[in-house]
């Protein structure tokens, strides 16, 4: 038997009985996975321990994809873009500070500069994996700051991709590669842009067209592998795997069907995950704690607190309220998978002492053992603390954030500036994707395919793939050079705004060089540079003279395509929120689960309008959808609703509507109902009698299930069933009878 059979029993039965008992203890279920996975780990010998880590590292890899895939599914692109100032201000303010405290903490503690530096990196980053899932054990996902600390994680996971650039540059030069890191972070930008343009255009196309013929199997099979294809393409491009997750996570969070996805997964992602923070717990060493207990405790307490300080520091100065701050911040306090990461990075450079990497993984142990407990004293700590401060210090942070809040406008010269960029940067990214597929891709397949007979590859091949592209590539080169250039409002910017021809000049002419960049990029490739500027000329002339309508109209199939499918899953609800109230108001979906107070109520019995200050805008009970319910209509179990309010006011409500039972299985008798034998004798007035006359069921709570007469039985029989003389009637009753005509069996 291979080993991975009895590693994972060894796991799964461990990490399974250790989560009951933290259940029961009330305690998050990752504590226990990870108590579970020092248990079994390799430094306990008197437990049974796994043999074969290799395949738990695997394993453990894995568990990070689905936990990654899991967050993307549940992100929000618009989400993203409310609080995506808050995530970039909070995650460099956080790692600044978490680089200097873990440097000064190192050197104090003789470790050497290099050291030291792999340190405050280490710091720096947060868990996204250890966060999400005590969200998930405190069911505080819906929350209105998990949002921002959402947003923050995703931006600290993007600086930890740099992060390991830089270190590896570090590591391997000994100097610091301004030009390598410039280069990563294109690169970075380059495809997360190109994956999720080409992802939202393609996908939601493919799930529609496969809807009719959709089961949960195929979705789950579909969704996997989606995520792992995704996967590959990640390392392909030298980025994390889990970044790779995530983006096709939100990519199909977009989708009509992410709903049905994130159902199918969950349980994918429980059984992984836990194997992820098992793996985690066998990495702890009870001799490298007792050798290193100082530096141990120095390096988690400075996490804990100095970390989440400067989180929280972060929150404040991007405007968010001093509660959303406190409560965002506390959940910022401990290391998780990129620490590892970089630690074994500088294991393997060689730069680093190998007794450091226990050390941080027993670091994120105890932090992590942390977390659950900080991110539930966030509010508790803002309610007993906050209202201590200086009358003058509240004052300046209510008036701080309310300012930042309203300190968005912006002049006609910036937003002018802010569109260009945004335009030459999307579609530079597109035409720069389409040439590196046809360069790559296509242009050797045809070479293959068009061969003269000497071995060379044709001329016509080149020319063909040179067509092509530039055909594919049509409706973005105009849309490079004309999409959002208003002639009126450039003539007006250059005639209000004094020397703004040294600003929108040079920014058009950006345009048409990406554009004629691109275009000299593909004919150089498949021929001669010399003789194709001709042809690029030629080209851009045929294209403006001639199809410059057709292209239009192309381009603009396109991008209605592409917006389609990215409101796709928003186009769902009843009605679309104004912008002006899209601030105030939150529209959500939610399931009626069966153990909810509210089923079988009608709406004006359930006092949701006049408790929770919610509105119900539709139900959806199967295939039907009920707009506007009446106020009669019944709550039934698994209904989805749809409703619309504060997020305070839906967190509210969704505790009652959500509702999880205590137990999940319930013990239930089958004896709960006796079974009664009555044989019918001469004269008894049931004779000749209907069951529908015989006021069985009235009478005594009875239900007829079957009649004997001779050999010969009626199982079920209908109401018109008439007993006889010499029947034998069987029926169940939860009642005790004792009438001497009825006889228990």
């Amino acid at each position: 038997m291979p080993p991975l059979f009895s590693d994972l029993a060894t796991i799964l039965i461990t990490a399974g009985v250790i989560t009951v008992v933290f259940k029961w203890l009330k305690q998050p279920l990752v504590l226990g996975y990870i108590v579970a996975g020092f248990f079994i780990g390799p430094y306990v010998t008197w437990f049974p321990a796994v043999t074969d880590p290799t395949n738990v590292k695997v394993w453990s890899d894995i568990g990070i994809v689905f936990l990654m895939f899991a967050l993307g599914l549940e992100f929000s692109i618009k989400k993203l873009k409310k609080v995506g100032g808050t995530g970039a201000i909070t995650a460099c303010t956080e790692l600044v500070v978490m680089f200097l405290i873990g440097c000064l903490v190192g050197l104090s503690l003789g470790w050497t500069g290099i050291e030291s530096v792999f340190l405050g990196c280490m710091l720096s980053i947060s868990s996204t994996t250890i966060i999400i899932k005590s969200f998930d054990d405190l069911k505080l996902k819906q929350q209105k700051f998990t949002n921002t600390v959402t947003a923050v994680l995703v931006v600290e996971d993007l600086i930890a991709v740099l992060l390991l650039v830089i270190l590896s540059t570090i590591s391997v030069s000994k100097q610091f590669d301004g030009m390598r890191l410039a280069g990563s972070l294109v690169k970075l930008v380059f495809c997360l842009v190109a994956w999720f343009t080409f992802g939202i255009y393609l996908i939601p196309t493919f799930l529609k067209w496969m809807r009719r013929y959709m089961t949960e199997e195929t979705l789950c099979v579909v969704a996997v592998g989606l995520c792992f294809g995704m996967v590959v393409l990640a390392s392909k491009a030298e980025l994390s795997t889990a970044l790779g997750a995530f983006v096709m996570g939100v990519i199909l969070a977009e989708t009509i069907e992410a709903d049905a996805i994130h159902r199918i997964v969950t349980p994918i992602k429980n059984l992984f995950g836990a194997v992820f923070f098992v793996s985690v717990g066998m990495m702890v060493d009870p001799s490298i704690l007792v050798k290193y207990i100082v530096p141990i405790l120095v390096i988690a307490l400075s996490v804990i607190f100095f970390k989440s300080f400067a989180a929280t520091m972060g929150v404040i100065l991007s405007g968010k309220s001093t509660k959303t701050a406190f409560q965002s911040g506390f959940c910022f306090c401990q290391i998780g998978e990129f620490s590892f990461i970089i630690a074994s990075l500088g294991r393997q450079f060689g730069v680093i002492n190998p007794d450091i990497y226990p050390v941080i993984v027993t670091v994120s142990i105890i932090t992590t053992f942390v977390t659950p407990y900080m991110i539930r004293g966030g509010l508790p700590f803002y309610e007993k603390v906050y209202p201590k401060f200086p009358a003058r210090w509240r004052e300046s942070l209510e008036r701080y954030s309310n300012q930042s809040k309203g300190a968005v406008h912006q002049v006609s010269m910036e937003r002018f500036l802010k569109k260009q960029l945004a335009s030459i940067c999307l579609y530079g990214i597109i035409l720069a994707a389409l040439t590196l597929i046809s360069i790559a891709f296509v242009k050797p397949l045809l070479n293959k395919v068009f061969v003269l007979s000497d071995g060379t590859p044709s001329l016509w091949g080149n020319l063909l793939g040179m067509v092509v592209t530039l055909f594919v590539m049509t409706p973005f080169l105009w849309a490079m050079v004309v999409k959002n250039v208003n002639k009126q409002r450039i003539k007006k910017l250059l005639s209000v705004y004094q020397y703004s021809q040294a600003v929108v000049i040079p920014v058009l002419l950006l345009r048409y060089f990406t554009a004629l960049f691109f275009v000299g990029m593909v004919i150089g490739r498949y021929s001669h540079i010399a003789w194709g500027f001709l042809f690029v000329l030629a080209f851009f002339v045929l294209v403006v003279v001639l199809f410059s309508n057709k292209a239009n109209g192309f381009y603009r199939h396109i991008e209605s395509h592409f917006v389609t499918n990215l409101n796709q899953r928003q186009a769902q609800q009843s009605f679309k929120i104004p912008p002006t109230l899209d601030q105030q108001f939150v529209m959500e979906r939610m399931r009626l689960s069966q153990y909810s107070p509210f089923i079988g109520k009608r709406l004006k019995e359930a006092g949701i309008r006049q408790n929770y200050s919610v509105n119900i805008v539709s139900i959806e009970r199967g295939d039907k959808i009920f707009d506007l319910p009446d106020r009669d209509e019944v709550l039934m179990p698994l209904d989805r609703i749809t409703v619309i309010g504060s997020e305070e006011q839906l967190s509210r409500l969704r505790s009652d509507i959500e509702v999880e039972p205590d137990m999940l299985i319930h013990d239930h008798s089958d004896n709960e109902l006796n079974i009664y034998r009555l044989e019918l004798m001469d004269g008894n007035p049931l004779c000749g009698v209907q069951i529908s006359n015989s006021n069985f069921q009235q009478q005594y709570q009875a239900m007829v299930i079957a009649i004997e007469h001779g050999k010969d039985y009626t199982i079920n029989p209908v109401a018109s069933t008439v007993f006889n003389k010499g029947d034998i009637i069987w029926f169940v009753s939860p009642r005790e009878l004792t009438m001497g005509a009825f006889v228990q069996h």
